[in-house]
């Protein structure tokens, strides 16, 4: 299918729903895609993130983990925060790790703060699919989130 083509037929399936049959629930559009010149004898993994134009999920729970200036922008902003004395809490305790990988959807981190998380954290948030993606010292934070919330991870696994 080319671009034009799906970009119409989406547009058709959202006119439709939104006009002729509405209904009370969040609806979904499952989408299929086939991989060209991929042999997955060779390629046994595949991962990847794909950043949409919207953000799919506008309630997404973030949280910054920062050195003081970070934490002291995201406080401004009314957003979750933690700074580096406030992980070395977590003791590397994986039940504390993993309740709060569970509570956010995605994590930011300063660039020294990342650095340190392995070993502040232990693998906890590596293990939930979370490790927190970087936010360099001069970009916008809201920028950032939105870039952050509006991506989607997958994974494949062949046998």
């Amino acid at each position: 299918i080319n671009n034009e083509q799906l970009k119409a037929t989406i547009k058709d399936i959202i006119k439709y729903s939104k006009e002729e049959k509405k209904r009370n629930f969040v609806e979904t559009i499952e989408l299929q895609i086939g991989l060209k010149n991929l042999d997955p004898a060779k390629e046994k993994r595949l991962a990847g993130s794909v950043k949409l134009p919207n953000v799919p999920k506008p309630r997404n729970r973030v949280c910054v983990l920062g050195d003081a200036r970070h934490c002291a922008e995201a406080k401004a902003l009314d957003i979750d925060h933690m700074s580096e004395d406030d992980l070395k809490k977590f003791n590397r305790n994986k039940k504390l790790v993993k309740n709060f990988a569970g509570k956010f959807e995605v994590f930011l981190a300063s660039p020294a703060v990342l650095k340190k998380i392995p070993r502040l954290l232990g693998p906890g948030l590596s293990k939930a699919g979370k490790f927190p993606q970087v936010i360099s010292a001069n970009s916008d934070m809201l920028e950032r989130i939105n870039d952050a919330s509006s991506s989607i991870k997958f994974q494949l696994k062949f046998k």
